[in-house]
Formats: C-alpha cells, structure tokens, sequence
C-alpha cells in the first residue's frame, strides 16, 4: 500500500499509512460525545495540525456540506443525512491519498448526493483514490469513472470512454 508492504511493518509504522486512508462507514461512527465540529476536527488533531489550521479547515468544509449551523450539536441531535455528511466530511478533512465510501449517498437527497459526488470527482482530480460501494447506479452514471458492478452473482467491468480518445 502506497509502496509499502504492510503486511512487514510494525503497529507503529502502520500508523502514518492509516492517516492516509478516510474511510466512510455506512452507519457513520461518529463520537457520540463530540460535537459535529469536534467529530470533524479529529483526524486533522490526530495529525497535530494547528488550531488556528483546523478552525479555518472544518469551518470551510461543514459550511461546504450545507451543516455550518450544526457545528456545536451533538451527532444524538441531528438527522441521518445530517450525521452523514459528518462522516463524510470527517473522512475527507484531511485530503486522504485512498478514500473508501460505503453507501456515501444511503441517507441523502439526490441533491446533497450529488454535491457530494461532486466533492469526491473533485478529490480524485487531486490524486485521491476513492472506491464507493453503493446501490445507486444513477448517481454514479452522471461521473466518467470506472465501475465494477456486482449482478447476478457475476462481476460486469465498466471501463469508460475517455474524452479525446
């Protein structure tokens, strides 16, 4: 992973391979006793990023997921699709080099879904790998991807044409 052998690395040498990797669980694992802000907050903090630096950053990102009045409210307090936009704003805080999404878009409307797509096509334009496991075909047929679909037992590889080729 990322040209290291994981499987020879100690717990400790693990640990700067992790911080590379956001992750978006379909049932959220947020911090139940953290605020929003706070939930966000926590990978740059792991990553002794500045306080000054995490203000600015999970201010800008809560506002962009459309949650900037929600910062101060427990996870408890908000709604599904709310709580999930936590989640993944919390995987993306700190611009992983791999990002793993489990039904990202389950528990909201086509529209923040669709903004949301739009935020990861924008981090794999930066060098972000994202692989996203989900049921919605329509959302991911509107992005220029390849897809591997599971159906009827069977694996179908859906390469796309690349512009200008």
């Amino acid at each position: 992973m990322f040209g290291q052998n994981v499987n020879e690395l100690g717990r400790e040498q693990l640990v700067p391979i992790r911080q590379r990797i956001g992750v978006i669980f379909q049932d959220f694992r947020l911090l139940n006793h953290l605020s929003a802000f706070d939930n966000v907050a926590l990978p740059m903090r792991i990553n002794n990023r500045s306080e000054t630096e995490i203000k600015s950053n999970v201010t800008e990102l809560m506002e962009w997921v459309g949650l900037g009045d929600c910062m101060h409210r427990l996870p408890a307090t908000l709604s599904g699709g709310q709580q999930q936009r936590i989640a993944i704003a919390r995987a993306v805080i700190t611009r992983p080099r791999l990002l793993l999404a489990d039904e990202p878009t389950g528990n909201l409307d086509d529209e923040i879904g669709m903004k949301l797509m739009h935020l990861f096509d924008q981090l794999n334009r930066m060098g972000t790998t994202i692989v996203v496991a989900t049921h919605n075909l329509q959302i991911l047929e509107r992005f220029n991807h390849p897809r591997l679909i599971l159906n009827g037992g069977g694996l179908q590889v859906f390469e796309p044409q690349r512009k200008g080729a």
